[in-house]
């Protein structure tokens, strides 16, 4: 018989990982919407509102925590960017400034 350990995290690892492709976009992803919360709770007296609040009621005080929760719950899911349409993009708008700059 096998024994269910409880993890440490909640949620547990392992479901996050079936929401990302990869650890290392699970932890890009993660990290950059903690820092995303984080600067929504830094920025809440100024009255700026610029960011978008946190997705789920969570009883964790983490901004990383409640990022994990968020993925868990499908409410953030990585977005693959195609890099060369990216490059073209920027190409682009360097044309287009190069023009505006000519003109």
């Amino acid at each position: 018989m096998t024994w269910q350990h409880d993890t440490m995290m909640n949620p547990p690892i392992e479901g996050l990982l079936e929401r990302a492709d990869s650890k290392f976009r699970l932890v890009t992803l993660s990290a950059r919407r903690a820092r995303q919360i984080n600067s929504y709770f830094g920025q809440l007296g100024d009255g700026q509102g610029q960011l978008v609040p946190p997705q789920v009621t969570s009883v964790a005080r983490k901004p990383l925590s409640i990022a994990f929760e968020e993925i868990a719950a499908d409410k953030i899911e990585a977005v693959q960017i195609d890099p060369e349409a990216d490059a073209a993009e920027a190409q682009a708008a360097i044309d287009a400034a190069a023009l505006d700059a000519g003109a």
